[in-house]
């Protein structure tokens, strides 16, 4: 197992000598991107300052490597840690290239006087997050989105060991959301930099980190890999929701699914059913869903979004039992959306449910559908 590069023994952070969280111990790989998920207000931040000694710790330690961090130089630390907050910067007659300049700043003289090679250390920096046409620019006088990348490229350019970060997603579009995490990433692996940062987008932590810090109440309530965090139960739990639900076999968050007696039965495979769902979800349209394999990836969602599923083990065909339940779902509802249903041996006597629907003058394709609800 790989040594422990940073870690907390008890922390305990809060504002004023009162502990608003405590007993937080966490222990952190080199080259670990690690990430604080939990609603507002939960502590992150107070977490993220506190271990970047922005804030006094209330109790407990913070050590990189065999050093605790209260003992390090600034000078030593700002050279092993770089720190990207969340609060709005307000620098007078700063062009972009100067605010990445001062990531130089560890390694020059008391002057500051920077080198050719810092020079071009500040250029790559703001090359790799696209931000090279912003140098000769107010930092003031560019967007929210411009500024996070700006001050990305003055982290990079401190060439640290370890990266904090505070929801530094917030104000890009979705392009530079992923380019950030992609950087971030690279350097993780490629330059075993240690990522320790907070995410609001619950999808973008579960695929980016290789630990989650869930946050809520005074203590930590879990903290693991992400298959071990990302559960409907927990995150549920996690941000109390009482209105939709997680999803995490995609990642994403559903809103919730239309109230009311079931009017339409969908019929699909293999995805096909996912936009029509939606189509009905958004619509307020109350539905059912089937005759699904439970690894289909329309089972997934529909168990979220439909009032109903008509579902059956994969592997094996259809017992009467299921197919009851949907020859009952069809004469139910006034419609049957044939979404695409790709028979085989599995699933053959579908094609009973499919003509029985037919025959009942309520078969009808998403296209038919919409156009119907069009002269509605």
């Amino acid at each position: 197992m790989a040594d422990i590069y940073f870690s907390t023994r008890d922390l305990a952070v809060g504002y004023d000598g009162k502990a608003l969280i405590h007993d937080i111990s966490i222990e952190i790989q080199k080259g670990e991107i690690v990430t604080l998920i939990g609603p507002n207000g939960s502590g992150k931040s107070t977490i993220l300052k506190s271990i970047t000694r922005q804030l006094k710790t209330i109790g407990g330690s913070v050590w990189i490597q065999s050093e605790e961090l209260d003992r390090i130089s600034q000078r030593a630390l700002a050279r092993k840690m770089a720190v990207v907050l969340t609060e709005r910067m307000r620098p007078e007659l700063m062009t972009c290239r100067d605010i990445v300049s001062t990531g130089r700043y560890p390694y020059t003289g008391r002057l500051g006087l920077l080198t050719p090679e810092d020079e071009e250390i500040v250029s790559r920096a703001m090359e790799r997050v696209h931000a090279l046409e912003l140098s000769d620019r107010d930092f003031n006088a560019i967007s929210d989105g411009q500024r996070q990348r700006v001050l990305l490229a003055r982290a990079i350019c401190q060439e640290p060991e370890i990266i904090v970060l505070d929801e530094p997603t917030s104000f890009l579009d979705i392009r530079h959301k992923l380019e950030l995490l992609s950087i971030l990433r690279s350097m993780a692996r490629e330059k075993g930099i240690t990522v320790i940062m907070s995410l609001h987008e619950i999808d973008l932590a579960q695929k980016i980190s290789d630990k989650v810090i869930c946050v809520k109440g005074e203590i930590i309530a879990r903290y693991g890999a992400p298959e071990d965090v990302f559960s409907e139960a927990v995150i549920r739990d996690l941000y109390g929701l009482e209105q939709g639900s997680y999803d995490p076999d995609f990642g994403s968050i559903e809103l919730p699914l239309p109230q009311g007696e079931p009017e339409v039965l969908v019929l699909s495979a293999a995805g096909t059913g996912i936009p029509v769902y939606r189509l009905l979800q958004a619509e307020g349209t109350p539905f059912l869903a089937g005759v699904l394999f439970t690894n289909d990836m329309d089972y997934s969602v529909a168990r979220h979004l439909a009032s109903g599923v008509i579902a059956a083990p994969p592997f094996r065909e259809l017992e009467e039992g299921v197919l009851a339940a949907a020859r009952a779902a069809v004469e139910r509802c006034r419609l049957v959306i044939d979404a695409g249903v790709d028979l085989g041996p599995g699933n053959a006597a579908l094609a009973g449910i499919l003509e029985g629907a037919r025959r009942a003058g309520k078969l009808v394709t998403p296209e038919e559908y919409k156009r119907q609800r069009v002269k509605e």
